[in-house]
């Protein structure tokens, strides 16, 4: 008995493959267009030219050659199989499409931190304005509202968001810990002043309410550190001289004192390479690192853990970074950081153009790649992390840096990112300016918070190679999944006409494993039996489908599955409930949507 499946495309049908009933056989993978056969240690299935099956006499040592789209391969010891895949690649006239992605599942080509979500909170007054805009509010955190329920909800729905505290002004605060040799004043708006503020500074009152806000959100918490006191000012626009570590200290033992739990302590924002407002070499930035090194593990002196030390917290600059990197002392740097606004200032009436342009969003590859070689070249255990990421620069852009649409930006980045090594990306901001997770008045979330949110709850630590063959505009990424079997792979379709078709493959991996021996220690078979015809199995995968609301790109309202996101009442954060989708079915891609699929019977050696 032969069953035939056919699929259309564009009004023509065509043979995608063939399945012959036979006791010999047995049908265990079932993916999209892709079958795969285990049979006796004696047999194995192969095809004719005319695209018929057929059963033939193993001979052990024989090549099995390939046949047109079945390519016949040792499966599990003792066992052959076949995979039957068709590279057929299409798109019809009625606007549909259709492509393989193919997830090696052999081994990981990263490892994220549990943690690899992170925000930032940012220093900067309700005075702080761009291109006539001024979208911070009171999003400081010196003027945040630490008792608003919704703000701790957000927070805690990560359990646990790390949250960067830092940004341009952070080398103008002083801590008010009695050690500053100054008073302890509010920044003032002066835009003769670097940044256009004077010196401000942080009172050990409001450092006390942000450490108790920590507590109860869970947060973990990467404090960047004041690095350009003591400096002088040169000719050349750079700052010479060592770092004053007097004042930094003292919050730190202040830090220590009162029990607070602080991850990690970073020294200076954007300095490195040309810098942002001034800049310091890397000789002297490395000094200096590795003088907060040595405070931190004085301050923290026989504590059983002790937290990071990350540096610079600028923008990558290849000579600058490799410079930095071997002027370091082994195990004085636990991350190097850098930041990425890759799109341009926020005033730039072609953000959503870049956004929605593939090869422009590959640019940043380089950086990652870069920075990735100069790390694994010095031999070092520090790892990348980006500490900073708003995509647009001065605030960002309303109505598009916190709308749906740059959630494409922002899920292609932590994808790319975490495929390089990465172990942690900080979003700009959590809340303030245009480009916040949160809004700045409301404080209810933005589209781009719920993107975060689903990236933490299904993605998990270790990163799998996954490449699409079809349309450039279908971007793909596969992570393990997170707490759960399988995988979760993540698709974002770029083009607003096209409906996309995604099959799912495996590379190196299989699906439907069953334990390695049996209840008397005997080799077991490698998959679990699927019976008779596939359309029939009951296994099925989570499929989560961002849109935007009445599919404005520039909403600020996101669909989950059609449904609004939205909190409720009491401030609480809504369920992010999956749809269940047969696993012999595609995933469809609608135009301009999102897709996290989470394929639990999906089993690969890099996920045990």
């Amino acid at each position: 008995m032969e069953a035939r499946l056919r699929s259309r495309s564009g009004g023509a049908e065509r043979l995608l493959l063939s399945m012959v009933e036979l006791s010999l056989a047995e049908v265990v993978l079932a993916a999209g267009n892709s079958l795969l056969w285990i049979l006796s240690a004696a047999h194995y299935l192969s095809c004719d030219t005319d695209g018929s099956f057929k059963i033939s006499e193993m001979i052990k040592g024989k090549h099995v050659a390939s046949c047109g789209d079945l390519k016949v391969e040792h499966a599990a010891e003792g066992l052959w199989g076949v995979c039957c895949q068709s590279n057929g690649v299409g798109r019809g006239v009625d606007g549909s499409g259709e492509g393989v992605v193919s997830v090696n599942g052999l081994s990981a080509i990263g490892r994220t931190d549990p943690d690899f979500v992170c925000a930032t909170l940012d220093w900067w007054p309700p005075e702080k304005c761009d291109y006539g805009t001024c979208s911070w509010g009171l999003a400081s955190l010196l003027n945040l509202n630490l008792s608003s329920k919704i703000l701790l909800n957000a927070v805690k729905a990560f359990s646990p968001l790390k949250l960067r505290l830092g940004g341009s002004l952070q080398d103008k605060v002083i801590y008010g810990t009695g050690d500053a040799g100054q008073p302890c004043t509010p920044f003032i708006y002066n835009s003769s002043e670097m940044f256009g503020f004077s010196q401000g500074c942080l009172p050990m009152s409001r450092w006390d309410e942000l450490n108790d806000f920590f507590k109860k959100s869970g947060a973990v918490i990467i404090f960047g550190l004041n690095a350009l006191n003591g400096r002088i000012p040169l000719n050349d626009g750079s700052v010479g001289g060592p770092w004053n570590s007097t004042n930094a200290a003292g919050l730190i033992r202040y830090t220590v004192n009162k029990g607070y739990t602080i991850h990690g302590w970073e020294l200076g924002n954007e300095l490195s390479g040309s810098g942002v407002g001034t800049r310091i070499s890397a000789d002297q930035y490395a000094a200096d690192t590795i003088a907060l090194k040595s405070i931190v593990d004085e301050i923290y002196r026989g504590f059983s853990v002790k937290p990071l030390v990350l540096a610079p917290g600028g923008f990558f600059d290849a000579n600058w970074f490799t410079k930095f990197i071997s002027k370091m002392k082994p195990r004085s740097l636990d991350a190097i950081t850098h930041h990425i606004y890759n799109l341009g200032p926020g005033v730039d009436t072609h953000l959503i153009d870049k956004i929605l342009d593939p090869s422009y969003l590959d640019g940043e590859a380089s950086t990652f790649s870069s920075l990735q070689s100069i790390l694994t070249s010095a031999g070092t255990s520090t790892t990348a992390w980006v500490g900073e990421a708003g995509g647009a620069y001065n605030s960002g852009h309303n109505l598009v840096t916190n709308a749906f649409v740059f959630s494409f930006w922002y899920l292609d980045q932590l994808g790319m990112s975490s495929s390089y090594d990465t172990k942690t990306y900080c979003r700009q901001s959590f809340i303030g300016g245009n480009y916040g997770l949160l809004n700045t008045t409301t404080y209810k979330p933005n589209p781009d918070y719920y993107s975060a949110l689903l990236w933490h709850r299904l993605m998990g630590q270790n990163v799998l190679s996954a490449s699409f063959n079809g349309s450039k505009k279908i971007r793909a990424y596969a992570h393990c999944a997170r707490d759960s079997e399988g995988i979760t792979v993540l698709l974002i379709n770029l083009d607003g006409n096209t409906t996309t078709k995604v099959f799912v493959t495996s590379q190196n991996a299989f699906m439907f494993p069953d334990a390695s021996k049996d209840g008397n220690g005997k080799p077991r078979r490698r998959f679990h039996h699927i019976p008779r015809f596939w359309g029939t199995i009951e296994y099925t995968r989570e499929e989560y489908h961002l849109t935007a609301k009445d599919g404005n790109l520039q909403s600020q309202t996101m669909l989950l599955n059609n449904n609004v996101l939205e909190m409720d009442s009491n401030g609480n954060i809504p369920p992010l409930t999956p749809i269940k989708v047969n696993m012999a079915e595609p995933i469809t891609v609608a135009p301009y949507s999102i897709v996290f699929a989470h394929i639990p019977h999906f089993y690969a050696p890099a996920c045990r």
